[in-house]
C-alpha cells in the first residue's frame, strides 16, 4: 500500500496531491522545503518548475478579469502611489513549509516587498510594487506555485471589513474607572483619619463622581437603550433591572455627595458595570476564520468569459451577463447562469445545489442551471437568464435567508429576570411602606438601598460565562459556534433531521462489490492500469479501492467520453464503463452506479458503489432516538435505502428525491407542529433547511474551505460526538440555574440589610463584587468539568 504520510513534515494527510521522486507531499510547500536546501535557490527552483514567466496552461486566461480598474479596487485594500496590497485567501495552505514558501515570494519575484501568512485565517497579505507588476500577476504567481487564491464574487460586492471594537472600548473605559474608584474609596473603607485625607475628601468623592461619568453614560449606555426597546415593546428583559440598578445607584451616589451624606457608592457602580462588560465580552467567542453566513456569492466568480459575434474572448464581471450572451466555462468553473450548451461536452457535478453526488452529462442544446461545476473541459453556453434570475438566486431570495433567528427566541435570563423584576419591586416598595409607617427619614434610602443590592449582577453574568466557556470548550472539540445564544436554542430541540450524501456519508471514501465472473490475475493487471490511466472520478474511486497491482505499460489505451475505457495489453482487450459500451444491453435498470467490465468482447461483470457511512453513524442515531425523532432528509434516490434500514434504527424516517425547498417546507411544516428542529447538512443545497430549522449545524471535511449559511460547524471527524453536544448543551442550562439558585442567596444576604436600612457603601462594595466573583468562578469550574467529559 502506498504511504499515507508527508516525507516532510509527517502529516497523516490522506490522498497525497504530489509525489516527487517517489515520495508523498501533503503540499507544495513541503515538496519545494524537501527540494531546496538553501533558501537562496528559491528562484532556481521556480525556474526549474515553470521557467521564466510561463503560465501553467490549466490557469491561462483564468485570471483575465484581474486587469480590470474596478475589480482591483475591490479586492485591494490599500493602494498609494506604487504601493499596494491585497489579502487573498489560500485554501491550499497546509503547514509551516507553506508558510515558509508564501512568505518568500520577494525570492520570485522582487516587486513583492513583502508577504505575510495568517495560518489561521489561510490568507496571505501581499505588499507590491504597483509600478513594476499587478495584483493579476501575484495571482498567477501563486497559482503556478501550486497556491492558487480563491476569489469570489462575494469578496466583490463585500468591499472593507468593518471590525466593531465597541465592546473593548467601553470595556476599557469602565476597567480604568473601576480600579481607580476603587483606589480613591479605600481610605472611606477602613475610616482613616489622617489630616490631608480628611481635608481633601470632597475633592476625591467628586473625582470618584467624575470617573463614574462616562462608565455610566458610555460603557452602560447599551444596558439602557435595550431596556427602553424592552420597555418600549413591553417586554422585561434582564436589561431593565440593570438599568434600573445602575440609575439608582448613581443618582443616590451623586445626592450623597451633593449633601455631604457620605462618599455613595461609586465603587459598586463600576464594578457592576465592569462585570457585565467582561461577561458579555467572554460571551463573543468568535472564530474569524470561520464563515457562518456564506451564500451563492461567496462561489460564484468574480468574472467570466465572454465570447462576442467575432470570436473574441473577453473578461465581463459576472453581473453584467445579459440574455443572449454566448460564454466560455472551463474545467472546474462553476457555471453562473441558466443557459443553454452550445459546444463542448459536458459533465456536471450538480451536488453543490441539489445535493445528487453524481455527475450529468449533457449535450449540445440541453438547458444547464446555475451552480452546476463543468468537470470535463471547456464548454460554451448561451446565457438564458441575468445572475439574479437565476434559478440558484430565486432560492436564495426565499424569505427565510432575512430572518433572525434569536428574534422568535426567549432565552432563559430574561425569562427569569421579568419574574426577578417584579419581585424585587414589589420588595422594595413594601419594605419602603414599611418604613413609612416605622421611621420615614429612612423609607427613601430603603428603596434605593433595595434596588442596589437586588441588581441582577450575578443573575446576567451567569449565562455569559457559562455559554462563553462552552463555546470555547466546543471550539477545541472542533464544533464551531456562531453564538452564544445557540448553544441554548440547541438545548431545547426535539428534533433531529439530517441529509445523507456529504451528512452520515462520506466524501473521501466509498466502496464497491463486484458481481460477476472472476477476472483472471492478468485481467486485473490490465483492469488496474487502464483505471490509473483515466481522470474519470468513477475511475479514480474505483482504482483507489481495487488493491495494489503490478504496473505495466498498455500497448493501446483510449477513452471514450461518457462511455468508458477501452485498453490492451498481450492477448488481454478489456472495456470498462457504461454497460452498453462493454456489450451488455440487457442490463437493468439499478439505482445505484456501477461500472461495467468485458474482457475479449466477453462480459465479465459490474463493481457497484455504494456510500461509506462516516464512523459511528449507527451508534450516534441509537443514542439519539432515546430522545428525538430521526429524519433523514436527502436529494438523493433511494439506492440507499436498504443499508439505512439496516444501518440506522427502526423509526428513522427516510425521505429521498427531496429538492432545497423541498427540505425547507418539510422543515417549516414540522415547526408549525411544535417541533424544534436540529437540521445537519454539508451543502449550499441544504442552505435553506439550515435557515429555516431552529439549529443549523454544516458538517465540513474541512471547516476552512467550505461552510453554507448555518449556525455552527461540526469538523467530520467529530461526527460521532453529536450527541454528547447536544447533551452539554442541556447540561449548560442546569449549570445556569443552579448558578440563578447561587445569586439567590446572595441576594437574599443583602436584601436582610436593605429592608432594614443598614446598608452601607462597605457592605455593598463586598457583596456585589463577591457574588459576581462566585458566580464567575462556579459557571467556569462546572463547565470545565462538563468540557471534561467531551474528551
Amino acid at each position: 500500500m502506498e504511504s499515507k504520510t508527508c516525507f516532510h513534515c509527517g502529516d497523516d494527510c490522506g490522498n497525497h496531491p504530489i509525489t516527487f521522486q517517489d515520495k508523498s507531499f501533503c503540499c507544495n510547500g513541503c515538496k519545494t522545503v524537501f527540494e531546496i536546501f538553501n533558501e537562496n535557490d528559491l528562484t532556481c527552483y521556480y525556474d526549474l518548475q515553470n521557467s521564466p514567466g510561463a503560465i501553467p496552461k490549466e490557469i491561462e486566461g483564468k485570471f483575465d478579469f484581474l486587469s480590470q480598474e474596478n475589480i482591483i479596487e475591490k479586492l485591494t485594500e490599500f493602494r498609494d502611489d506604487s504601493v499596494e496590497i491585497a489579502t487573498l485567501y489560500i485554501p491550499h495552505i497546509h503547514c509551516s513549509s507553506c508558510i515558509w514558501i508564501l512568505e518568500n515570494l520577494n525570492k520570485l519575484n522582487p516587486n513583492i516587498s513583502d508577504s505575510q501568512v495568517n495560518f489561521g485565517k489561510k490568507t496571505v497579505r501581499v505588499t507590491y510594487n504597483s509600478d513594476a507588476t499587478d495584483l493579476k500577476s501575484v495571482v498567477l504567481l501563486l497559482s503556478s506555485i501550486g497556491y492558487e487564491p480563491y476569489i469570489s464574487l462575494d469578496d466583490f460586492n463585500s468591499g472593507k471589513k468593518h471590525i466593531n471594537r465597541a465592546l473593548i472600548y467601553k470595556l476599557g473605559v469602565a476597567a480604568f474607572g473601576f480600579g481607580n474608584i476603587m483606589f480613591l474609596s479605600f481610605p472611606e473603607y477602613f475610616e482613616v483619619n489622617e489630616f490631608w485625607l480628611e481635608q481633601y475628601k470632597p475633592f476625591f468623592r467628586w473625582l470618584m463622581f467624575a470617573m463614574s461619568l462616562p462608565i455610566v453614560f458610555y460603557s452602560a449606555q447599551d444596558y439602557f437603550i435595550s431596556a427602553y426597546k424592552g420597555l418600549k415593546a413591553k417586554i422585561l428583559n434582564i436589561d431593565v433591572p440593570i438599568a434600573l440598578g445602575v440609575s439608582v445607584l448613581f443618582i443616590r451616589s451623586t445626592i450623597e455627595i451633593m449633601f455631604d451624606m457620605g462618599s455613595g457608592f461609586f465603587d459598586s457602580l463600576a464594578g457592576l458595570i465592569f462585570f457585565l462588560l467582561v461577561g458579555k465580552f467572554f460571551q463573543q467567542k468568535t472564530y474569524d476564520f470561520l464563515s457562518f453566513e456564506r451564500d451563492y456569492k461567496s462561489y460564484f466568480p468574480i468574472a467570466i468569459t465572454k465570447i462576442d459575434k467575432e470570436g473574441n474572448e473577453n473578461s465581463i464581471q459576472v453581473y453584467d451577463i445579459e440574455k443572449g450572451d454566448r460564454i466560455l466555462i472551463r474545467n472546474e468553473e462553476l457555471i453562473p447562469v441558466d443557459g443553454i450548451l452550445i459546444n463542448g461536452k459536458a459533465k456536471i457535478d450538480y451536488s453543490f445545489v441539489t445535493g445528487e453526488s453524481q455527475t450529468v452529462s449533457k449535450q449540445s442544446g440541453d438547458k444547464l442551471f446555475a451552480g452546476g461545476k463543468q468537470t470535463n473541459g471547456v464548454i460554451e453556453m448561451e446565457a438564458l437568464k441575468s445572475v439574479e434570475q437565476s434559478y440558484l438566486t430565486q432560492l436564495w431570495s426565499n424569505d427565510v435567508f432575512n430572518k433572525n433567528k434569536e428574534d422568535g427566541f426567549t432565552n432563559i435570563t430574561n425569562t427569569i429576570s421579568k419574574h426577578f423584576t417584579i419581585a424585587i419591586l414589589t420588595v422594595a416598595f413594601i419594605a419602603t411602606t414599611f418604613w413609612l409607617f416605622v421611621d420615614s427619614s429612612k423609607a427613601m434610602n430603603v428603596f434605593t438601598a433595595v434596588l442596589i443590592i437586588a441588581c441582577p449582577c450575578a443573575i446576567a453574568l451567569s449565562a455569559p460565562f457559562t455559554f462563553g466557556n462552552l463555546l470555547r470548550i466546543f471550539g477545541k472539540q472542533k464544533f464551531y459556534i456562531k453564538n452564544a445564544s445557540v448553544i441554548e436554542q440547541l438545548a431545547q430541540i426535539n428534533t433531529v433531521i439530517f441529509d445523507k450524501t456529504g451528512t452520515i456519508t462520506s466524501n473521501k471514501n466509498s466502496n464497491a462489490e463486484y458481481d460477476g465472473e472472476l477476472l483472471s490475475e492478468s485481467e486485473n493487471i490490465v483492469l488496474k492500469n487502464s483505471l490509473r490511466g483515466s481522470n474519470h472520478p468513477l475511475s479514480r474511486t474505483l482504482y483507489t479501492i481495487l488493491k495494489e497491482n503490478n504496473i505495466i505499460t498498455l500497448d493501446a489505451f483510449e477513452e471514450h467520453i461518457g462511455k468508458g475505457i477501452e485498453a490492451k495489453h498481450e492477448s488481454v482487450n478489456m472495456k470498462i464503463g457504461s454497460a452498453s459500451f462493454v456489450g451488455n444491453p440487457n442490463e437493468s435498470t439499478v439505482l445505484n452506479t456501477t461500472v461495467h467490465v468485458s474482457s475479449n468482447n466477453v462480459y465479465k461483470g459490474k463493481f457497484t458503489f455504494y456510500n461509506s457511512y462516516r464512523k459511528g453513524v449507527s451508534k450516534l442515531f441509537n443514542q439519539l432516538k432515546r430522545h428525538f425523532d430521526l429524519v433523514i432528509l436527502s436529494g438523493d434516490n433511494e439506492g440507499e435505502l436498504e443499508n439505512l434500514k439496516k444501518l440506522l434504527p427502526a423509526k428513522t424516517k427516510l425521505i429521498f428525491n427531496q429538492k432545497p425547498e423541498d427540505k425547507l417546507e418539510f422543515i417549516k411544516y414540522h415547526q408549525s407542529e411544535g417541533a424544534k428542529v436540529l437540521m445537519i447538512g454539508d451543502g449550499l443545497n441544504d442552505a435553506g433547511a439550515l435557515a429555516q430549522s431552529d439549529v443549523g449545524i454544516a458538517i465540513s471535511e474541512d471547516v476552512n474551505v467550505f461552510s453554507p449559511a448555518c449556525d455552527a460547524i461540526l469538523d467530520a471527524s467529530k461526527f460521532k460526538q453529536l450527541y454528547n453536544y447536544i447533551l452539554a448543551s442541556k447540561s449548560a442550562i442546569k449549570i445556569i440555574k443552579w448558578s440563578f439558585v447561587v445569586s439567590f442567596f446572595y441576594n437574599i444576604i443583602g436584601l436582610y440589610f436593605a429592608t432594614t436600612g443598614q446598608l452601607e457603601p462597605v457592605v455593598a462594595a463586598i457583596l456585589m463584587p463577591l457574588s459576581s466573583i462566585s458566580i464567575v468562578v462556579f459557571t467556569t469550574v462546572a463547565t470545565n468539568l462538563l468540557g471534561k467529559r467531551l474528551e
